[in-house]
């Protein structure tokens, strides 16, 4: 079998709770997911293998961990894994600000990685209370979001995972931006409405 069909016969027994299956999964899909965590975080130093791993590490424990998954493929698996991937760093980003108002100083391994997030001015809390409600109106849409900022795909990589065009996931991510700009703000949003990822793939 393929790589990605072992992923997938192995993404199954552990639907199905077969523990075991996740030490067999981490190694055929750990390259993948490093690779994503390195690219989310590209805005550090050089030396941010540690970080990246953290990250990594984390978030497959809470994806392996979601009791009664019905994993359907490895696509699903890394939409999965976006989501885990933000969820990690939301968490941190959390602690971080109560240890700061509890005058506390102590780091945790992924504080370079919410450092570079605050040198690019964005709060990352804030985007995530925006891309809650971006998914409540369009969850194909937030998605993409996750899937083009938590795990730093490309557009042709986001575009075969969702299952969509190119072209789809092009408007999309304008709109998306656009939203959330607004959102984050507190300026009037644009309605997603036709111009989101569903109605674009109509579009396209």
């Amino acid at each position: 079998m393929s790589p990605n069909e072992q992923a997938t016969v192995l993404l199954q027994r552990l639907s199905h709770g077969d523990l075991a299956a996740a030490d067999e999964l981490l190694p055929l899909v750990y390259h993948e997911l490093h690779g994503l965590a390195r690219r989310l975080m590209s805005g550090e130093r050089d030396n941010h293998t540690l970080q990246a791993t953290a990250l990594v590490n984390e978030a497959y424990l809470r994806l392996v961990d979601q009791a009664g998954t019905d994993w359907e493929s490895r696509a699903h698996f890394l939409r999965t894994a976006a989501r885990a991937m933000r969820n990690v760093l939301v968490d941190h980003a959390r602690t971080r600000n109560a240890d700061k108002r509890g005058g506390k100083r102590a780091r945790v391994p992924l504080d370079d990685a919410l450092a570079a997030y605050e040198a690019r001015a964005l709060d990352m809390l804030a985007l995530d209370t925006a891309l809650e409600r971006l998914s409540e109106m369009d969850e194909q849409l937030a998605q993409l979001v996750e899937l083009r900022f938590f795990a730093g795909l490309t557009i042709p990589e986001t575009a075969k995972i969702l299952g969509v065009s190119t072209p789809t996931v092009e408007r999309g991510w304008r709109v998306a931006r656009l939203w959330l700009r607004a959102e984050i703000e507190g300026r009037p949003r644009l309605d997603v409405g036709d111009e989101g990822a569903e109605g674009a793939a109509a579009a396209g």
